[in-house]
């Protein structure tokens, strides 16, 4: 088990990340979602020993391997890096790139020369490179390059697999075919994972539990699907589910929205934070439209744009833009300039009015 206490490192004058609390438990795949700049990457450099926290410890397996007085280097720590720029040798073949670990890291079992090259082999086999085991870096792919970086991570069997944004310099197919060699990778070595991301959907596709970060300060941590439907805060809302926040006021367990003031929207697990700020978190999928007449609208079509299974729309409700998704259906669609009335989908308790 992993676990960050009370984490601070500053830069100067510049804080890159703000007191974090974190547990990774054995074997846990752990994302780390947030915009650039909010402190992914430095968390990563702190789990894997590049540089000290200015405050708080880690802890690895009960060892205490970082404080403000010292840090235990990454040779020392059983971990495991996948870069995204791949890191490979020009020199070295892929065989030699995934026996090299074997032979220097720290961590890596004992073994005979034997051994060694049955490990190489299996470990080649589970990326899909047995083939390519004699061919040099410039006669790979860029997937194949990056299985190369996964196979040499593994080879060693570290407790921790640290992931820097590793599938961002490929394109959108090969994404999503690493996708699966890491979750299958995953499967089979039983490793701890922090794999740091800007991408929500690899976040969301492969994470036991996202982390999601803002300005160096942890905003939610939880499952994937409470990060997407209970988000806790403003940021998270927006960021992950690309919510519409509505302002309104709470009245026990139900929501009068402003805009509809003759509506009620039942409690469907929305945060205390956001329920403090007077706000209901509304996802673009969530709204329903319906052609209206001028005059007794709830708003103007703004923005259209068709995304194949879906339209996007952008609404103009008063001073306020919302973004609403729909699924093509075999009705025409909505235009710009088209009057609009928006209705919640399954949580509308009462309708009285129609806002004009």
């Amino acid at each position: 088990m992993i676990r960050l206490d009370g984490i601070s490192k500053s830069y100067g004058d510049v804080t890159a990340l703000h007191s974090i609390d974190l547990t990774i438990k054995d074997g846990e795949f752990i994302a780390i979602l947030g915009p650039s700049g909010c402190g992914k990457t430095t968390l990563l450099k702190l789990l894997a020993g590049f540089m000290k926290p200015t405050s708080g410890t880690i802890t690895i397996n009960d060892t205490v391997v970082a404080s403000a007085e010292a840090v235990l280097p990454p040779e020392k720590r059983n971990i495991g890096m996948v870069f995204q720029s791949f890191a490979l040798w020009p020199h070295m073949t892929v065989y030699e790139h995934v026996q090299f670990p074997l032979m220097h890291h720290s961590f890596a079992p004992k073994a005979d020369k034997e051994q060694r090259e049955e490990r190489v082999k299996n470990v080649l086999r589970m990326v899909g490179l047995e083939s390519l085991a004699q061919r040099y870096p410039h006669e790979l792919s860029g997937g194949q390059k990056q299985r190369v970086s996964l196979a040499r991570a593994i080879a060693p069997e570290p407790g921790l697999l640290l992931m820097d944004e590793p599938l961002s310099a490929l394109d959108a197919e090969l994404r999503m075919e690493m996708r699966k060699e890491i979750q299958h990778i995953h499967r089979h070595t039983n490793a701890s994972i922090v794999y740091v991301t800007h991408d929500q959907s690899e976040a969301f596709a492969m994470a036991d539990r996202i982390v999601v970060m803002n300005h160096g300060k942890i905003e939610q941590i939880d499952r994937p699907e409470m990060i997407f439907t209970r988000p806790e805060t403003e940021f998270v809302a927006t960021f992950v589910g690309k919510c519409n926040l509505i302002q309104g006021k709470w009245e026990e367990k139900m929501f009068i929205p402003k805009p509809f003031p003759n509506e009620k929207w039942p409690d469907i697990g929305v945060s205390i934070n956001l329920k403090k700020k007077g706000l209901y978190p509304v996802r673009p999928d969530q709204w329903a439209l319906s052609k209206a007449k001028e005059g007794s609208s709830h708003g103007v079509v703004k923005f259209v744009q068709y995304q194949g299974k879906e339209m996007y729309y952008i609404v103009q409700v008063g001073e306020e833009e919302w973004t609403v998704h729909e699924l093509i259906q075999h009705t025409s669609r909505f235009q710009v300039g088209d009057p609009v009335n928006l209705v919640l989908q399954n949580t509308v308790i009462k309708k009285e009015a129609v806002l004009v």
